[in-house]
Parts: structure tokens; C-alpha cells; sequence
């Protein structure tokens, strides 16, 4: 650290934009009447004093002077190299000015106090590290300017102190960074200082330098270009010379084109337009260039090709089934678009009020239940080309509408492209992930989307490239979805919602059997005849290896399979043709992934103690059971309240309240002792807590959760529970009951409890799901509790008579009351 020590009485002498720091030597000018003044006034200070005379160098800046200058000793009075009176300087110590004094001669005298910069010994390894830093810059500087006789003086500087104030003479310094460097009185930080700007300046060299021989390089491709197009021309015409052929014009070529087209009246007429630009344009101009790209674009569009529909809908039928099991709303959807073009078609309505017959659907469901594929299942079905949109991650508004032709490299939108790559007026069109697609300062292209999904407006849609209307009223769009909260709602009500909700345990042997079994068998180099897998082990691996709403999963577990027996059967271990079994799956791709909770030894069960429930939720990627987890604090060291944990939303938060104070002020009434409420605190867990989760339709399960914690009675491992609660005890309706009655049916569930108003959704479940699950249709939480929980042991509290809340009704998939 930097010292002060005894006051110095010195004349000052101003430096006008110019610094000098200690250990440098600099020549000034006596012609200057400050420099002499001061220069005089030092010399007659010496003859009373013994050593050189001494002056303070102040940088002045703008007329204000520096806080710190710098002790400069008169080592020579003479004449500068131009003859004109001067005197050599040396920069000694830096010095901390402070008040105004009195002293011989016509200079400003003041008093100033000499700053120790001494550092001490040894140096730390950061600074060692730091003076090596500045010396391998400052010699790759010197090297580059070509001072070499300065490098040896340079690294023979060992001093921290010395080696910062040597950047003094760096002429890339500003005044003012040179003044940062003056009043840095700490050596270490002056030196990080000084090797930050060395490394700047570097740093700006090389870019500089980088940019100069880039330009270099261009220059000189220009001038190679324009020379060998100047002599191409010239061989040009000298060919055409020889061949007694007529020179002719671009322009001419493109306006042939373009009348020869067949094109829409107005773009017909828009082309047209660009041609004459074309033409009154230079060659050398950029606007031709842009007109050309612009032309071959609107030439390239199929603006009068189109499919014909294939009209057989019993065909069509029969290709949907073939490739796609179940997803009976799609395919019903899509045989009632082509009955009714077809009915049109015969009567003569195939463009009413100048739009077609175009469909736009918004396929929303788990991943892996075929979205994606379906599109081109449809477009086979329907003899359609097909064209595959991705807007995952897209942010940019220009990727739907295209770029302005202003723009350097301006291209058309996302959907002009499809067309164009699809060949026809009337594809398929998938837009796949649109509930991925984002917005941030260059638009939202969720936004531009609405006039291409609305079967009003996408007759006239303009790309902000073509500038021209293009008819997409004959398109057929299918949006594909993870998250049907993630679109946005204007959007989504342009859109037909069909929802696919997984398949059942059945549908996967049957698309496992038919479809994926067949590609893998391929991709894995064996026959058809080679390897079976018998119904058992397709169902096995659908229901313990895999767990999800669609098929991926299983058919990277079909791939491993193949590829474990393949590898076996090179190995010489095993022998083709082979039969996998149930029982052959563990030892050829390992244990079980998903073992049902009802397999699960009873003491291991997640239900074995009070105060766990199971829920259902529904989640991106399809329906899933969700548990839930209720203790109480030690009333002597817990503080009362409800402590919430899992990643809970806001929604969820409001349900465990809900579920409390329901608790709270009916315990009596459900014999329950609330006192242990009121007195300690409650603590609700959802597990999985790096998962976020939201949501009404766990208010049942934090309920049950709750009142098994107070009762000591055990929540049932086969039942599982969905419903919103109110503070009255009512179960209110959720969605997704389809998607959580297969997560339930996944799982081993054999019970599952719904809310009296969602009965009506039982439609839509498919029956071989209903015939194993037995469901229940409540309309009070107290008789969800009387469902749910196991009768009370010894010692327990007393199970809630069921004369309280009545008998609850029961729904089986026979319509007959079930027995409890």
C-alpha cells in the first residue's frame, strides 16, 4: 500500500493535456512563460538547498489541475533540437498536492506531500503472475512496432511500481488514462491498470488489422471480378458475333417468362411491373439483383397447380387404419372433410365466395402418440402432397410473413416456402410444435399466424416478401401440440381442437405388433422371420418397461431388444430363428422399470403410512399419478401454519388452504381430532419437487392426504382420486379426466374417484380402460373420504360413519354398484 510521508514545498509546473509519470524523462519548452517561470523558480530554490532543483508537474486538463502530480528534478538546462531554449526533466515521485504556499520567482508555489510506493517483499504470486502478464503484452507491442532495443529495458524492469509507470510512454494513451495512471497510487492496482489498457489497445490492433486486410481482400476480388466479367463479356460477344446471333437483353428473358406463366391476373400484373423496373435498372444497380430474386421466386410458385382429392372414403378409411391404430376422432374428422368435398365437388361448389374448401385442425396431445406422423397419413389418404412446417423455437415474425425485399438477403415466410416446395396449391400442411413458438422483439409469430389458421381471411394472405395475395383456403393445416394452455386463444379459436389422449395398453401391443415391430426389424438387419415377440412380451413391455401416453419409448425398448439379440447372435450365443417371451425380457434388456404400486410389498408401499394419498394430474406430456404427502410439526418446536413444498403454483397453493380450513371447521362433524391443526403445523409435500406443478384437481387428494394424517387410517393403494375442493366440501369438475383415467389404468389403479359432473367424460374413454377400473362419481369430499380411506385398527380413530354423508354412489362399467 501507498505511504505518505514529509510535506514538500515545490513551484508547479503545468502540463497543458500531457502527463508525465515517475521514472520518465521528457524535454519542455522554456519559451513557455509557466515552464520557465517554474523552472526558474526551482533553480534559485536550489542555491539554498543542496540537490537538483525540483519542480511538480501537474497535469492540467481543460484549466483543471490533477489532485496528484509528480516530484521532476532539472537534470538539464540547454537548447532543444530546434534551437529553441529547453530543459530535460525526470520524473522522480508522485506527489499529493495540497495547499497554496509562498516561494521565489513568478511559478505557483505549493505545499505537497511525497507518496511511498514501495511493495513489499517478496511479491505475492498474484502479482508475479501480473508483472509477467504485463511484460508479454508490452513485448508483443514493441515487437510489432519494430523497437526492439526498448524489449531488454523493458524486461530488466523488475520494481511493480516502475513497471506501471513505464506505460507513460505508450503514445495510444489517452490524457485522460495517463491521469487514471497518475493518481492510482496503489502499485498492484496501477499495474492490473496499465495491463488492462496495454491489453485493450491490443485487442483493438487486431481488429483493426483483421478489418484492413478484409478490405484489402475485397478490394481486390472486386477488381478481379469486374476485370474477368469485363473479358467475359467481351469472349460473349465475340461468340455471338461469330454465330450471327442477335444480342439480346435479361430483361426480355424474364418478360417472356412471365407472359408465357400462367399465372393470377394481378400477380401476372405485379410481375410485370418488376420487369420494367428490370429494365430501366444498370447492371451494376442492387435493385436488379433484388427484382431477378424476386422474379424467380414468384416464377418457381405453383400458382395453378393443384391435386386432385381422392374420393374414395372408404379407401381413405381403410389408409388410416392401415397406418395409425385407434385416434378414431382424427380419422373421423378426416373422412367427413372428404364426404363433404366430394359432395360439393358433384354439385358444383368448389369455390363459394371465393374461398375453397381448406380444413385447419389443431392436433393437442402427449408426445409420442403420433401427431406428427399422422399428417402424412392424412395426406396419403387424401392423395395430397405433403410439407412439414417445424415452429419449435421460431421467434421471429418474418419466418410466417417473410422479410420486407429491402433487406439484404430477404427471403418469403415459412408458409410461401411450403407451398412452393409442395408443388401444388392444395397440400397437406403440418405445422408442427406450434405451441413452442415464441415473441421477443422481432414480432410474434403466433400473431402472424392468425391470418393464415382463419378460414376467412387466408384466400388473401400476403407475404410481406411476394407483396402479391396467395390463396390458402385450399390448404389443409394440421397443428400439432404438447400444451394446449401454450397457444394463444385467439389463435386456438381459428383451429378444430381434436384431442389424442395416448393409447390404451391394448392399442400399444396392437401399433407395437403392427407398426413398430416391422421398422425395427428392418432397421436392425433381421427378417420378419428371424425374431417374434409374443403378445405377452409386447404387453409386458408396454406396462412395466414403459409408462407414458404414446408409443416412443416402447419402441426404443423393441429397438434395444433387437439390437441386444442381434449382437448375441454374432457373438455366437444365440441362435435365429428366436421367440422372445415375458419371461426372456429380464435377461435380455434388465429389470422392470414400472412395477404397479398395487405389486409393490405391502411395507413398501407409498400409501403404507397415514397422510400419503394418489392423485391424478395431467402434464405436458400426458396424464400422470401424482402422490401426496401430509405430517404435523412437534407442537413444541414446529410453529403452527401450513408449510407448502414441491414447486407448487399459486392455484395448487389456494387448495391446501382449501383443504385446511375444510378440515378445520368440520372436524367435528368427521370425528377428527382438529385440535392437533390449530396447535402445530401442517406440512403438504408433492414429490418429484423439481417438477413445477399447478392446478385445482388435487384439492380431494390434499384433503384425504390431510384427513388420513389426523384419523391414522390408511389412504387405499388402489384408489386414486381427481377433483377441486370447495370450502364447503363440495368436489367441483376438472379436465383431462381421459388422459388421467389411462394414467390411473397405467399405473395398476383399480379405483379412481372423479367429480358427479365429470361423469358425462366417461364417453370418451375407451371401454377395455373402464371394464378394469372402477369408477366413482362424487359430489362431496366426505364421501371421497369414505371411499378412500382404510377402516380404522385399534387405537385408531373411529372411520366417519357413513350415515353422515349418506351412501355414495358408485359408478362400475356395467352401470351395477360395486361393492367397497
Amino acid at each position: 500500500m501507498a505511504a505518505e510521508s514529509t510535506p514538500l514545498a515545490l513551484p508547479v509546473l503545468p502540463l497543458d493535456d500531457e502527463v508525465v509519470l515517475p521514472g520518465m524523462v521528457v524535454p519542455l519548452d522554456l519559451s513557455d512563460s509557466e515552464v520557465r517561470a517554474a523552472v526558474e523558480a526551482a533553480q534559485a530554490a536550489a542555491r539554498t538547498a543542496p540537490g537538483k532543483p525540483k519542480v511538480l508537474l501537474v497535469p492540467r486538463v481543460d484549466g483543471t489541475y490533477a489532485g496528484t502530480g509528480v516530484l521532476g528534478t532539472v537534470e538539464q538546462v540547454g537548447r532543444l533540437a530546434d534551437g529553441d531554449p529547453g530543459a530535460l526533466i525526470r520524473g522522480r515521485d508522485r506527489v499529493r498536492i495540497g495547499a497554496g504556499t509562498t516561494g521565489p520567482g513568478a511559478a505557483l508555489w505549493v505545499e505537497g506531500t511525497r507518496i511511498d510506493e514501495t511493495v513489499p517483499e517478496p511479491l505475492p504470486g498474484h502479482v508475479t503472475e501480473l508483472v509477467k502478464e504485463y511484460k508479454a503484452l508490452a513485448t508483443a507491442w514493441l515487437r510489432k512496432r519494430g523497437a526492439w532495443q526498448v524489449v531488454d529495458r523493458v524486461q530488466a524492469i523488475e520494481d511493480v511500481s516502475a513497471l506501471a509507470d513505464n506505460s507513460g510512454y505508450s503514445p495510444f494513451l489517452t490524457t485522460e488514462q495517463k491521469t487514471a495512471l497518475l493518481e492510482t497510487t496503489d502499485p498492484v492496482a496501477r499495474l492490473k491498470l496499465a495491463t488492462q489498457q496495454l491489453r485493450d489497445h491490443l485487442a483493438e490492433q487486431d481488429v483493426a488489422e483483421t478489418i484492413a486486410k478484409d478490405v484489402q481482400e475485397g478490394v481486390d476480388k472486386q477488381q478481379r471480378e469486374f476485370l474477368l466479367r469485363r473479358q467475359l463479356e467481351a469472349v460473349r460477344k465475340e461468340l455471338r458475333e461469330l454465330n450471327g446471333e442477335q444480342e439480346g437483353e435479361e430483361s426480355d428473358d424474364y418478360r417472356a417468362r412471365v407472359e408465357a406463366a400462367d399465372l393470377p391476373e394481378k400477380v401476372r400484373a405485379a410481375a410485370l411491373k418488376e420487369v420494367d423496373k428490370l429494365e430501366r435498372s444498370s447492371d451494376q444497380s442492387p435493385e436488379g439483383s433484388w427484382i431477378r430474386t424476386w422474379l424467380d421466386t414468384v416464377l418457381e410458385m405453383p400458382w395453378s397447380e393443384r391435386t386432385e382429392d381422392a374420393y374414395d372414403i372408404q379407401g381413405a378409411q381403410a389408409v388410416l387404419d392401415a397406418e395409425h391404430a385407434g385416434l378414431a376422432d382424427v380419422k373421423e374428422r378426416i373422412t367427413e372433410y372428404l364426404a363433404v368435398r366430394k359432395r360439393r365437388s358433384d354439385r358444383g361448389l368448389g369455390v363459394v365466395g371465393g374461398r375453397r374448401g381448406g380444413a385447419v385442425l389443431a392436433l393437442v396431445g402427449p408426445p409420442g402418440v403420433g401427431k406428427t406422423s399422422l399428417g402424412e397419413s392424412v395426406a396419403h389418404a387424401m392423395g395430397r402432397k405433403f410439407v412439414r412446417v417445424a415452429l419449435g423455437g421460431v421467434r421471429d415474425e418474418a419466418e410466417i410473413r417473410g422479410h420486407r425485399r429491402t433487406y439484404v438477403g430477404a427471403l418469403p415466410g415459412r408458409i410461401v416456402r411450403a407451398i412452393k416446395e409442395a408443388g401444388s396449391m392444395n397440400p397437406v400442411v403440418l405445422l408442427d410444435e406450434i405451441d413452442k413458438v415464441g415473441s421477443d422483439f422481432r414480432g410474434d409469430p403466433a400473431a402472424a399466424l392468425l391470418e393464415v389458421l382463419d378460414p376467412a381471411q387466408n384466400h388473401t394472405f400476403r407475404d410481406h416478401y411476394l407483396e402479391v395475395e396467395l390463396d390458402l383456403s385450399d390448404v389443409v393445416f394440421l397443428a400439432t401440440a404438447n400444451v394446449l394452455e401454450a397457444i394463444p386463444e385467439a389463435l386456438l379459436d381459428r383451429m378444430e381442437l381434436v384431442r389424442l389422449d395416448g393409447y390404451t395398453e391394448d392399442e400399444k401391443v396392437v401399433i407395437a405388433r403392427d407398426h413398430l415391430l416391422p421398422r425395427q426389424l428392418e432397421r436392425a438387419g433381421l427378417a420378419e422371420d428371424e425374431v417374434t415377440l409374443d403378445e405377452g412380451a409386447l404387453r409386458k413391455l408396454a406396462g412395466e418397461y414403459t409408462r407414458e401416453a404414446g408409443v416412443r419409448t416402447l419402441e426404443r425398448s423393441i429397438a434395444r431388444l433387437l439390437r441386444k439379440i442381434a449382437a448375441q447372435h454374432e457373438l455366437g450365443e444365440r441362435k435365429l430363428p428366436f421367440t422372445v417371451t415375458d419371461g426372456d425380457l429380464r435377461d435380455l434388456i434388465g429389470r422392470p422399470h414400472h412395477v404397479p404400486e398395487s405389486a409393490q410389498d405391502p411395507a413398501e408401499r407409498r400409501t403404507a403410512v397415514p397422510g400419503v394419498a394418489t392423485g391424478l394430474a395431467v402434464t405436458g406430456a400426458g396424464g400422470d399419478v401424482l402422490y401426496v404427502e401430509a405430517s404435523l410439526a412437534d407442537p413444541e418446536t414446529g410453529a403452527a401454519g401450513l408449510t407448502l413444498t414441491g414447486q407448487l403454483g399459486d392455484v395448487m397453493k389456494e387448495s391446501a388452504q382449501i383443504a385446511l380450513s375444510f378440515l378445520r371447521s368440520h372436524g367435528a362433524e368427521l370425528e377428527l381430532p382438529v385440535g392437533d391443526l390449530k396447535d402445530r403445523g401442517a406440512h403438504i409435500h408433492f414429490p418429484a419437487g423439481a417438477v413445477p406443478k399447478d392446478g385445482p384437481s388435487a384439492g380431494v387428494t390434499m384433503t384425504t392426504a390431510l384427513a388420513s394424517l389426523l384419523s391414522g387410517r390408511l389412504v387405499r393403494t388402489d384408489v386414486a382420486m381427481t377433483g377441486e375442493v370447495s370450502l364447503t366440501g363440495r368436489v367441483l369438475p376438472i379436465g383431462g379426466v381421459k388422459q388421467k383415467l389411462l394414467a390411473a389404468h397405467r399405473a395398476g389403479i383399480t379405483t379412481v374417484i372423479i367429480p358427479k359432473r365429470n361423469e358425462p367424460d366417461l364417453d370418451d374413454v375407451p371401454a377395455e380402460v373402464l371394464d378394469k377400473l372402477d369408477v366413482h362419481a362424487v359430489t362431496d369430499v366426505r364421501q371421497v373420504l369414505e371411499l378412500a380411506l382404510s377402516p380404522a385398527t385399534n387405537g385408531a380413530v373411529p372411520e366417519v360413519p357413513v350415515a353422515a354423508v349418506g351412501a355414495p354412489p358408485r359408478l362400475s362399467a356395467l352401470g351395477e354398484d360395486a361393492a367397497g
